[in-house]
């Protein structure tokens, strides 16, 4: 089972990694059923997961979704065995299916220990499609069909914005798992080709009215007292408040669902696929919002690099995110630590994880990450290790230079002492910082 957002990365998870249990497993009356984790209803508003089981043959019909089978009966007749993907905490309406849980699959940095009889996959990889693929490729041989690996192709590419490093998001693991899939299936769609197709389904808003927009992709915190929503809005801020009697519908979606406030966090892309993001703090409650704006003005795991913007209200906090790489899902710590730790069942001031800006960790010799990947996928990581590695540099090191004011020396296979020396006197004052 997905996560509540249900978006394109937990659908096919659920999917793909259900199809591989099916085939693998040795328990020959067990079902594998993949459970997408909202109501039917709600299934139109995913439209980038619409298209892509659309173009690939796959009729909503075949689909199970939360509202059509009773986990809760299921448990308790001992019947449920539940994994988890893309998440690995569930909310406080399922408390009572935690026990049932007996594998987590998630790509974000985990919030609780889970039992020793539970197996625990948490990488911090691009797309938990990445985990899928790299499960798959781990098991017998001739498993993976076309179409999964059309679905899973198509969900890192989305999740990873096209495996451009200036997103921010993709890792070497991502990568390799897409060179995976087209090495063995050669005729997928080209990168470029299903990535805008998948980028323009998931930003078409067109029809859609202000509540339909903030339930596509929410999330909820909460603690004791109060909820929290936090929705991703797929246009630009300007064109987000211009919507028509956007005030009342803000103010109708929370007191319908009982939020004491909301965070709309806007995201728009460029040609060159460079995210820009702009964040909106809705409340009627003046505490609540001035501690929401304080945290996230505050916040330095990550810094948010914000820049208040004038706001038509004054229940409406706006600003623009100069760290246009800090996503949702790094925001969700600073939120829920300024709800007081409480909320989403997770704990407050957890450290961001930051995946490694290149394949070498993962290749070295005695590093434990790399006894978990098959060396298929390990030669692949260094094919494209080498590949990319100049992309890398040049991103990270533009940053460096612009931001901090620093001289990179870079020096390939060399001891310090073989470094030479740097009059920096003589260097630094002629040259401009970039």
């Amino acid at each position: 089972m997905g996560n509540e957002a249900c978006d394109l990365d937990s659908t096919v998870s659920a999917l793909a990694l259900a199809y591989f249990l099916a085939k693998t497993s040795p328990a020959p009356k067990a079902a594998f059923i993949p459970v997408l984790n909202i109501p039917r209803a709600e299934f139109p508003l995913r439209t980038e997961t619409t298209f892509l089981l659309r173009e690939r043959g796959v009729p909503a019909t075949s689909l199970i979704f939360r509202d059509e089978i009773d986990l809760g009966g299921l448990h308790r007749a001992g019947l449920l065995s539940l994994t988890l993907v893309d998440h690995h905490v569930l909310p406080s309406a399922d408390a009572a299916l935690e026990e049932a849980v007996v594998e987590v699959l998630d790509h974000r940095p985990l919030e609780r220990d889970r039992g020793a009889s539970c197996r625990v996959t948490a990488e911090p990889v691009g797309s938990c499609a990445t985990l899928v693929t790299e499960r798959i490729a781990q098991g017998p041989p001739g498993i993976l069909d076309r179409l999964t690996a059309a679905l899973l192709h198509g969900t890192i590419l989305l999740d990873c914005v096209n495996l451009s490093p200036a997103a921010g998001k993709v890792t070497p693991r991502d990568v390799a798992c897409v060179s995976l899939l087209e090495e063995r299936f050669p005729d997928l769609p080209a990168r470029d080709t299903i990535f805008q197709a998948l980028q323009a389904a998931k930003f078409d808003v067109s029809g859609l009215t202000t509540e339909q927009m903030l339930r596509k992709d929410l999330k909820v915190l909460s603690n004791e007292e109060l909820a929290l929503a936090i929705s991703a809005i797929y246009v630009d801020l300007e064109t987000f408040l211009r919507q028509p009697a956007l005030l009342q519908d803000l103010d109708a979606f929370c007191r319908a669902r009982g939020y004491a406030g909301l965070v709309a966090m806007t995201i728009s892309f460029n040609e060159g696929n460079e995210p820009s993001r702009q964040l909106a703090v809705y409340s009627r409650h003046e505490p609540l919002r001035s501690a929401v704006c304080r945290a996230l003005e505050e916040a330095t795991t990550p810094s948010l690099h914000l820049q208040p913007l004038l706001s038509p209200w004054s229940c409406l906090g706006t600003y623009t995110q100069g760290n246009a790489l800090a996503s949702r899902k790094k925001v969700l710590p600073i939120l829920r630590a300024a709800l007081g730790g409480q909320g989403a069942a997770g704990g407050a001031g957890e450290e961001e994880v930051v995946p490694p800006p290149t394949p070498m960790n993962s290749l070295v010799e005695e590093c434990p990450l790399a006894h978990s990947i098959p060396l298929l996928l390990l030669m692949e990581m260094m094919k494209m290790m080498m590949e990319n590695l100049l992309r890398y540099m040049v991103a990270t090191l533009e940053g460096m230079v612009a931001n901090q004011y620093v001289l990179v020396c870079l020096s390939w296979g060399a001891t310090w002492g073989q470094i030479p020396p740097l009059g920096l006197d003589e260097m630094v004052l002629p040259v401009d910082r970039r």
